[in-house]
């Protein structure tokens, strides 16, 4: 038992943005796509490697003095650790080498399987008895404290929980969750990359979670129940209106809307009502566009080029917005006409090479000794 084999996934969250720093609800699942981490003790009771095939870099430290880096990959790292030394006395000196062939940048979170992976792998290796919901929000806090992302909890949830053949209805404020049955018969989930990157630490998210939060603030005044957009009904939105900025109802309704449209996409899973699914897809979609404002022209693009082809039942955008895939529910036979059609006009009008892949909903994070 020499070497710890860490495999941590990317996901996909078929309906529920940004409604998890909102106390809402989510419908992730983990995919195929994964960061594999090679780990093994070292010599020292206090230096540590991380290495990175993909970037060619690696970089070390001291588990005596961790501090957060002006900016990098190495923070996500770095979070973890400093989260784990809070918890226990018993880490030591460790490599770890990862290879990833999760899409960085494309929504699929592999900022959240780094953090996870890099959690359960130091939590196996040295025996340090952490539950598995302890490692996810100490991967979200690492996000939270060293990358300086606000984000919700969702992401490292699917990463670490995830189960093959289900997707998750996670409550993100009491974390209570159960497994839908995930059986899309002969449709599948594409994700096409429009290679937009963005930055989930970038202004524009962060504003959006301040946003909610101003919103939560005037509501409470009127309804002093009201501590999340979660709380907020939509008739108490309209009574609220007068008082929102027009910028802060859009935000608010686009939350309280999606939450529902989350709901109601567990019940048509449950059905089989595919169709259904994919509607609440396109709808969410123009809340994210028109309401939270998190789009870009390239994803409207992608998501408005599906609407003419009878094969794709649903389109989105999926992540924290700003560029990254668009999410797509359709018929398995239809994907290579609907690429090969997608691509070149894409790249006519926008000059981007577009990538493409199918997501396979799978389980979460998983270990096993060499």
């Amino acid at each position: 038992m020499g070497k710890l084999i860490v495999k941590s996934p990317g996901r996909i969250n078929l309906i529920g943005e940004h409604t998890d720093y909102n106390d809402g609800f989510v419908l992730p699942t983990a995919i195929d796509k994964v960061i594999t981490f090679t780990f093994t003790k070292n010599d020292s009771n206090h230096l540590f490697e991380v290495s990175s095939k993909d970037l060619g870099k690696s970089f070390q430290g001291d588990l005596r003095k961790v501090e957060p880096l002006a900016v990098g990959w190495e923070n996500y790292v770095l979070g973890v650790i400093a989260g784990l030394l809070q918890r226990s006395d018993k880490l030591r000196g460790f490599s770890c080498t990862l290879e990833s062939d999760i899409p960085i940048g494309s929504g699929v979170s592999s900022s959240a399987a780094l953090e996870c992976g890099i959690a359960v792998g130091l939590n196996e290796l040295f025996q340090l008895g952490l539950d598995p919901i302890s490692l996810v929000k100490l991967s979200q806090k690492a996000e939270h404290e060293y990358v300086g992302a606000q984000c919700g909890i969702m992401d490292q949830f699917t990463s670490v929980m995830s189960k093959a053949g289900h997707v998750i209805l996670l409550d993100c404020r009491s974390l209570d969750f159960s497994y839908v049955p995930l059986k899309p018969e002969k449709y599948c989930f594409l994700l096409v990359n429009s290679h937009v990157h963005h930055s989930l630490a970038s202004t524009e998210y962060n504003t959006r979670r301040q946003e909610c939060s101003e919103a939560v603030a005037i509501i409470r005044k009127s309804y002093p129940e009201v501590s999340s957009l979660r709380d907020v009904t939509r008739t108490k939105l309209e009574e609220q209106k007068n008082v929102l900025t027009d910028t802060l109802y859009r935000r608010s309704k686009f939350v309280v809307e999606e939450n529902q449209r989350v709901l109601d996409a567990e019940v048509a899973l449950r059905r089989g009502d595919l169709p259904t699914l994919g509607d609440l897809l396109y709808q969410s979609h123009v809340g994210l566009r028109d309401e939270y404002e998190v789009s870009c022209p390239e994803i409207d693009y992608l998501v408005d080029f599906t609407r003419d082809y009878p094969e794709v039942l649903g389109s989105r955008i999926m992540g924290g917005g700003f560029g990254g895939c668009s999410l797509n529910l359709v018929h398995e036979k239809a994907v290579s006409n609907l690429v090969d059609r997608l691509a070149p006009s894409y790249n006519q009008k926008f000059g981007r090479t577009l990538s493409w892949f199918v997501a396979k909903p799978s389980g979460g994070t998983s270990f096993s000794w060499i």
